[in-house]
């Protein structure tokens, strides 16, 4: 449900926050991008250790090289995928409680302007609290 809030100097909705399952899909590119880096940062070291002891082995090398590649790649995915997706819901709700907090901090700045507003303000609190 989307409650809008009309005053003279400005609108402004309170939308619920995104579904889990909104946040999953959003955080696939995240977790792609994250498999990506570590496994080129994998593949760096494995390149290394196996051009440290393969002198001219270069099919051996590069067969250990990708076994390395797609065991990184079938270990790492479902981990992170859980740690990104986590991490894009963590940033998700922060944004959203930033913007809810920082539309209150406009409304609370035009209220000390405004006595109407002010004044709408506390009817709505006394509203609020006779309610609980």
């Amino acid at each position: 449900m989307t409650q809008v809030i009309n005053t003279p100097y400005f609108s402004y909705s309170t939308a619920q926050p995104r579904t889990r399952r909104e946040t999953v899909e959003a955080s696939r590119t995240l977790s792609g991008m994250l498999l990506a880096a570590v496994l080129s940062a994998l593949l760096v070291v494995a390149d290394q250790v196996i051009d440290t002891w393969v002198d001219g082995h270069m099919l051996a090398a590069w067969v250990a090289l990708w076994t390395v590649a797609f065991a990184a790649l079938a270990l790492l995915a479902p981990p992170l995928r859980k740690v990104s997706s986590g991490l894009a819901s963590l940033i998700a709700s922060a944004v959203q409680s930033y913007k809810v907090r920082r539309m209150e901090e406009k409304m609370w700045e035009y209220a000390h302007h405004d006595p109407r507003i002010m004044a709408e303000l506390q009817h709505a609190w006394l509203r609020s609290q006779s309610q609980i």
